[in-house]
């Protein structure tokens, strides 16, 4: 096939199909003004993220208006810059709280929730309770997952989930936290799946839903992939390399229906 065969594309098309920085132009050495004011700004924005406020009361209210009881937690960063300069510390809860969740243990539990700040509170805000709207009802659909406890947890990293997990008895561990911004989406959410959490799991024995925002995953895509992997992985009783995400192969044409705003 000849060269003269293929339609010719200009690159500056290629914009329509990603967000990425691609064909931006040139002035000169450099970029044109806009992009680089663009690039700034989206810059600012992701650092604003990581060091956004994480308002755990207003998130418990709004978990409690879907009729969940919810508790409060804290990993032992004292503060935002302890949590950035000390991973290990955002990995173990603090004492109290760990006392506390000992202390409000029903027994073992099918799934317990952990919401989570991680590196931006900002996608926690954007979309942890619209997700959670989401995926109760999938749960409880057929044979129903057995929701135990839903704890916030504030200067959290991935692992303090599993910590948590094992305090509650739970049989598996939901983490939902922010992840780390993009210069493309600053408020990207993460569901990190993990069977039989205790301290010491590695990221080998999770799965991992993510990029969960408006340009990304939808909340109804990710809900049932949520979804899915809990129900496979409690009746497999794995997580991780260990179990595949087959649930495209499963989905709906169309997952789900808007809740009202």
């Amino acid at each position: 096939m000849s060269d003269k065969s293929v339609p010719a594309r200009p690159t500056i098309d290629l914009r329509s199909f990603t967000p990425a920085r691609v064909a931006l132009g040139r002035s000169g050495a450099s970029v044109p003004t806009k992009p680089l004011l663009d690039f700034t700004l989206d810059h600012a924005r992701a650092r604003d993220a990581v060091h956004a406020q994480f308002d755990a009361p207003r998130l418990v209210a709004d978990l409690g208006g879907l009729g969940l009881a919810v508790v409060e937690a804290r990993s032992q960063a004292v503060d935002r810059r302890d949590y950035l300069r000390r991973p290990d510390l955002g990995r173990q809860l603090d004492p109290g709280s760990a006392e506390a969740l000992a202390r409000g243990a029903t027994g073992p539990c099918q799934l317990a929730i952990v919401i989570g700040d991680g590196l931006s509170a900002a996608a926690v805000d954007a979309h942890a309770v619209t997700l959670v709207a989401r995926l109760l009802p999938l749960l409880a659909a057929g044979d129903a997952v057995a929701l135990g406890h839903v704890v916030v947890a504030s200067g959290a990293r991935v692992a303090l989930g599993d910590e948590i997990g094992a305090i509650l008895g739970a049989r598996m561990v939901a983490m939902l936290i922010g992840e780390r911004p993009g210069l493309s989406a600053p408020d990207s959410l993460g569901a990190y799946l993990t069977f039989a959490p205790r301290p010491g799991r590695t990221d080998a024995e999770r799965n991992c839903v993510s990029n969960i925002h408006k340009a990304g995953l939808s909340h109804d895509e990710a809900a049932f992939k949520i979804a899915w992997l809990v129900r496979e992985g409690l009746a497999r009783e794995v997580t991780g390399v260990a179990l595949k995400d087959e649930s495209a192969d499963r989905a709906p044409r169309r997952i789900g229906t808007p809740l009202p705003e």
